[in-house]
């Protein structure tokens, strides 16, 4: 690991799970999120991931909530890497790439299928290459999303092929229920194979629930970059909620004297994902 390597911090703020009765923090209006965003922009976060809710708090597709949050996010925090979620939760296969024309900085990409808890995360063959296709056509850098081993090596030979353009970036995901376990074992033989086949590609790491902290850790003593937020892990601690999403921000950025580590600018966050300036 190069001394002194910036970390990227991504916040998801909002998820397609939590709700306000999970803790009142959970951002779910438009007017929140953005607010939220700035919170956590000013505290150190670089990278937003988001989704959008309808009034009754459940996931949406709804294409003028996704550009009405793009442009207050982008009036509040002109350089923070806006990040879109194509994830299925609560959503049809051909609702959750609508909205990329909009054309943010990045968005989330499964590469397979997976189980959660009580249901199958369904990423089909046909609607992952229509998905990279439409990041290709809209200049949408893919996070190439990893839930489980066979995920990275469809990453892999996409990019072989031409389907995903390197390099990569690459988010490892820990603690769902009937996927990957939080082992730090097993992020050590994804990151090993990842730099084998991909060796330009940048990494993050995200763990649900209690092993949200343990996965930063991690990540940041291995040169990964980091995810929090109420999406992911809606406690602070075991004893209690977090009082938004900038408290998690606020405690990820100080671990940057631990690891030795500065946080990284979303200047400096662009240029390590090779994203252009806004």
């Amino acid at each position: 690991m190069k001394e002194n390597n910036p970390y990227i911090i991504t916040v998801a703020i909002t998820g397609s799970v939590p709700k306000k009765s999970d803790n009142p923090s959970v951002p779910i209006t438009v007017s929140e999120q953005i607010d939220s965003t700035k919170k956590c922009y000013d505290a150190g976060a670089s990278l937003v991931h988001l989704h959008v809710r309808n009034d009754d708090e459940s996931p949406s597709s709804d294409v003028n909530k996704f550009k009405e949050l793009l442009i207050g996010i982008r009036e509040s925090c002109p350089d923070i890497i806006i990040q879109f979620s194509t994830g299925g939760r609560g959503r049809s296969q051909q609702e959750r790439g609508a909205m990329l024309y909009l054309q943010p900085d990045m968005a989330s990409l499964a590469t397979g299928s997976v189980n959660f808890p009580n249901s199958i995360y369904e990423n089909p063959p046909s609607l992952i290459d229509e998905l990279a296709k439409d990041m290709i056509k809209y200049s949408i850098k893919p996070e190439v999303e990893i839930f489980d081993l066979s995920m990275l090596y469809n990453a892999i030979e996409m990019a072989k092929i031409g389907r995903l353009i390197e390099p990569l970036h690459v988010q490892f995901v820990f603690g769902i229920k009937n996927a990957l376990p939080a082992k730090k074992n097993i992020l050590e033989f994804q990151v090993c194979e990842l730099k084998k086949h991909l060796p330009q590609s940048t990494w993050t790491a995200a763990g649900l629930g209690k092993s949200q902290l343990e996965v930063n850790e991690w990540s940041l003593e291995l040169g990964g970059h980091c995810r929090t937020g109420l999406e992911d892990n809606i406690k602070f601690d075991k004893s209690r909620l977090a009082n938004g999403n900038e408290e998690l921000v606020e405690r990820l950025t100080s671990y940057s004297r631990i690891y030795n580590r500065p946080v990284a600018t979303p200047l400096e966050a662009r240029g390590i994902l090779g994203l252009g300036e806004e």
